[in-house]
């Protein structure tokens, strides 16, 4: 009786092993769709770093930004709110697999990292790696070869950290691109390599480096946004994109962030 009990018990172990396995297969049937998924949730979280003009806080700590506004908008179209998370841009692949966040919108580029690792967009804005040094050692660095001799800060995981090893110099990769321009203007690096929009937004006169500029610039690229591989959600926002670039709400957008210049044709 007793041997009885015990092969019965195995089997109603088993049929509720498999009882689980169908009800996890259907869970991954029912997510297949992350717009399902974004809307049966009622939110996009968005991954972002502090990157102006793209993404940074406003003085009540709300997101802001052209990414930030876009993104906010996309949301709306789909009847969901944008909710805009911190990451570390080197982990951005593995928060995205891992559904801490929905896409990666945050002025990124599209290397050949990003395209084989996300679903990505169209390119909707134009951008470059450009090199940050303090104002009165500019006309000492105009070409590449004259800044192989400095030290460098980059944004872990970032173009810029990939142009720095394609040249083959001597770099500390940082938390983010602003923590980079830090490094610069307290003198525990020579130079920064990040991206001409930022450049353009946080260093110079009137900014808050105004002892930094920006001489050599290194590429150019394009900006897309990243989602899950096979995600429906970018064919979502290519339409988005087309019908914010035809009503002219992107142009609009860029003009308060002053990056138009960047947008792509």
């Amino acid at each position: 009786m007793k041997k009885l009990l015990s092969l019965l018990l195995v089997a109603a172990m088993g049929l509720s092993l498999v009882g689980c396995g169908g009800s996890d297969n259907g869970s991954k049937s029912e997510s297949k769709s992350d717009l399902e998924y974004v809307k049966n949730k009622g939110t996009l979280v968005v991954g972002v770093t502090d990157f102006a003009p793209m993404d940074y806080k406003d003085e009540s700590g709300n997101w802001i930004g052209f990414d930030a506004d876009m993104a906010s908008a996309f949301a709306e179209s789909l009847g969901v709110k944008a909710e805009f998370v911190e990451i570390d841009w080197d982990n951005k692949i593995m928060e995205l697999d891992g559904k801490t966040i929905d896409c990666v919108w945050n002025g990124m580029t599209l290397t050949d990292e990003v395209t084989s690792s996300m679903a990505c967009s169209d390119a909707y804005c134009n951008n470059a790696q450009v090199v940050i040094v303090p104002n009165d050692k500019a006309d000492k660095y105009q070409t590449v070869d004259s800044i192989k001799e400095l030290t460098f800060a980059v944004e872990a995981g970032s173009a810029g950290e990939d142009q720095a090893k394609a040249l083959g110099l001597n770099y500390t990769a940082v938390k983010a691109q602003a923590d980079a321009l830090m490094e610069v203007a307290a003198g525990t690096s020579d130079a920064a390599i990040i991206d001409s929009l930022m450049a353009a937004a946080m260093v110079g006169e009137g900014t808050g480096y105004d002892k930094l500029t920006y001489t050599v610039g290194l590429n150019s690229e394009e900006y897309g946004v990243g989602f899950r591989k096979d995600s429906d959600l970018v064919a979502e926002l290519n339409k988005f994109f087309a019908d914010s670039k035809a009503d002219g709400s992107m142009e609009k957008c860029a003009e308060t962030y002053k990056v138009q210049a960047a947008l792509a044709k």
